[in-house]
């Protein structure tokens, strides 16, 4: 006799890749699954005479109490902190890290010391917003910067009071995330928007009909179907997997410390004209000795001439067409010789002018 057995078989979508599309994973993130930051104070030691002073008495109270612990009792009045430097210690600990993960940790110093070089971070414990030890913290500090010189000339590069310790941290407790609620999943969008999340539930339902439903510009509910209960993470990765086209906003970021400019391809100008031209002016002095001739009673005589002029680059108006494009704008203004800061300067005049219809925003 014959026995059949019945094998329920999970499979990912097979999800169509869509030109200019994002996975849902890189646009949104499952509501629970969050980073979580850690605090610690600690001592640097080791530090070869560039630790902190002794006005830094939290720093001579943190050694006194260290050497205690192991059984040294030194009066504060007899310790010098001048190779030791008192320490935050910072780390990011990721949603569902267990016991033995390690952690980059970021050390900073808050006293006077003149650098953290070639120092050792002694074990510190790192706290949550709780009050509660989920990491700690040791190891071999690494400065990316340095500072060397005397009183009367030194020379510093990039900041060698701040460093890290790759993988320097080890999770002690790992910290409860819950993901799913009543059955069910919620996104987060990265960027909040009501065509996206719209998209999105589309392209889910697509794969998992009547499953997604969106809450609001910024979460997507999605309901675990029935033949993947027990099997929620596999039909966490099928969700994540799906692609769909996110809505862009128009938007022109400037930065002006470094004439940096970046805008979205949905930005568009109503039709304008655009003029730009500079007035250069030179003024030179030549100086001159003018001396009399042989055998005159004439006396020598010191000036200069003096030489303006003055350019003006050819510039005018240049009409841009009905609704042009980003690409149009650009190329326009560069047919101008309009630099990035030139170009900054036009670009808040024409959202002044409500010919730019997009965010503009500073920084």
């Amino acid at each position: 006799m014959w026995k059949f057995m019945t094998v329920l078989v999970l499979l990912f979508p097979a999800v169509v890749s869509l030109e200019g599309a994002s996975r849902v994973k890189d646009i949104a993130m499952l509501e629970g699954r969050r980073d979580n930051q850690l605090v610690g104070y600690g001592l640097v030691v080791g530090l070869a005479g560039d630790g902190d002073s002794t006005q830094a008495t939290y720093t001579i109270q943190s050694i006194a109490n260290t050497l205690q612990r192991f059984g040294v009792n030194v009066p504060m009045d007899d310790i010098r902190s001048n190779n030791v430097a008192a320490v935050m210690v910072t780390a990011d600990i990721p949603a569902f890290a267990k016991p033995g993960t390690r952690l980059d940790a970021i050390i900073s110093s808050i006293g006077d010391a003149d650098s953290l070089n070639g120092g050792v971070l002694l074990q510190t414990p790192l706290l949550g917003a709780d009050e509660n030890v989920y990491a700690v913290a040791q190891g071999s500090v690494l400065v990316g910067g340095f500072l060397a010189g005397g009183e009367d000339a030194s020379v510093q590069r990039n900041h060698p009071t701040v460093g890290s310790i790759p993988a320097g941290a080890i999770v002690e407790q790992s910290i409860r995330s819950q993901i799913i609620r009543e059955n069910t999943l919620t996104f987060l969008l990265d960027e909040p928007d009501f065509a996206t999340a719209v998209r999105m539930e589309e392209q889910i339902n697509r794969y998992f009909p009547e499953t997604a439903r969106t809450v609001s510009p910024t979460s997507v509910t999605v309901r675990i179907p029935e033949p993947y209960v027990g099997r929620e993470m596999t039909f966490i990765a099928s969700v994540e997997a799906i692609e769909l086209e996110p809505d862009i906003q128009a938007r022109v970021v400037m930065n002006e410390r470094t004439g940096t400019i970046v805008a979205t391809s949905e930005v568009r100008l109503s039709e304008v004209a655009v003029s730009h031209g500079n007035i250069t002016v030179n003024i030179a002095r030549t100086p001159f000795v003018s001396q009399p001739t042989a055998f005159s009673e004439g006396e020598t005589v010191e000036g200069d001439f003096t030489d303006l002029d003055v350019e003006e680059s050819q510039g005018g108006f240049s009409q841009l067409p009905t609704t042009p494009t980003l690409q149009e704008l650009t190329t326009t203004l560069n047919s101008l010789g309009v630099g990035p800061r030139d170009m900054m300067v036009i670009m808040q005049a024409l959202k002044k002018a409500g010919a730019l219809h997009a965010e503009l925003v500073m920084e």
